[in-house]
């Protein structure tokens, strides 16, 4: 069994990526994160999940997630890789379903996305999440980037 936290689960993402995770017989769905609606059960939000989970959205925090084995951001670009050199220093992986670890350059993360990285020393080691060209890889990583539409439908055609 695997415990798993989301960070952003309200948007689009994270409400679909939610509906995943309660499903899944091999996760414990310990934490989801959200500032406006902390306090509230997910399944309040989402009635497609009564039944499926009794969780709480909660404030983000490092030291509660830090509890997961592995911790999903379905956030903005830019709100990962502020908390995930503080996750991965705890033993916590990470994917990250944003952009900000697709990019292995910072310059060029920089020049696409206009703003500078906050862990240019984690970008080497994350791993492109398309498990179809990296599997073996993306199995053992501590980080995951998981990749875009556009390359992910060019790449596997």
């Amino acid at each position: 069994m695997l415990t798993v936290g989301v960070v952003g689960g309200t948007g689009y993402t994270g409400a679909e990526l939610l509906r995943l995770l309660v499903t899944h017989p091999q996760v414990d769905l310990k934490y989801v994160t959200s500032r406006s609606e902390s306090g509230k059960q997910v399944a309040e939000l989402f009635p497609n999940l009564r039944g499926f989970t009794e969780v709480c959205f909660t404030e983000p925090s490092v030291d509660t997630l830090s509890e997961c084995d592995l911790v999903f951001f379905a956030t903005p670009n830019g709100t990962a890789m502020k908390m995930v050199p503080e996750l991965v220093a705890k033993g916590v992986r990470v994917i990250d379903l944003a952009a900000d670890f697709r990019l292995q350059d910072a310059e060029v993360w920089k020049q696409w996305y206009g703003m500078d990285h906050a862990c240019v020393d984690i970008l080497a080691d994350a791993v492109y999440g398309l498990p179809e060209i990296n599997r073996a890889t993306v199995k053992s990583a501590k980080v995951v980037a998981n990749p875009g539409c556009y390359p992910t439908a060019v790449t596997l055609g």
